[in-house]
């Protein structure tokens, strides 16, 4: 089941925006999550906790975290799924296209199993 965390990357505003399109979506921010204990925490450690909750992250961070995730498949460490996003496919500001995009992935694979799976959000079709 697809329990989505956005990162300190995405505007809190797309959980509220997600939220209110889609009823039942389980979406949540860093800043909410855990009172915002892991706002500002090291990559590695909210993938190791989002693997423990069974979390899947959506950031926009395609520098640091796709070696991490390879690095941890070389060593058979799981994450809870990675949902990745830039600017090209939908910009950072664009709260409403992210929560309709996270919206329609939530609709199409919300029932799926995110474990270790790595995903590249766009635009939905209209």
């Amino acid at each position: 089941m697809l329990q989505i965390l956005t990162d300190e990357q995405i505007s809190p505003q797309v959980a509220v925006a997600a939220r209110k399109l889609c009823r039942g979506i389980r979406i949540t921010t860093v800043f909410e999550w855990l009172e915002g204990h892991f706002a500002g925490a090291p990559d590695e450690e909210i993938l190791r906790e989002t693997a423990r909750q069974g979390l899947t992250l959506v950031s926009f961070d395609l520098r640091t975290i796709p070696p991490l995730l390879r690095a941890w498949g070389e060593q058979g460490i799981d994450h809870g799924g990675l949902i990745f996003v830039d600017d090209k496919s939908i910009p950072q500001n664009d709260v409403g296209g992210l929560a309709r995009s996270l919206c329609a992935l939530w609709r199409l694979l919300g029932d799926a199993e995110w474990t270790n799976q790595c995903f590249f959000l766009q635009h939905p079709k209209r």
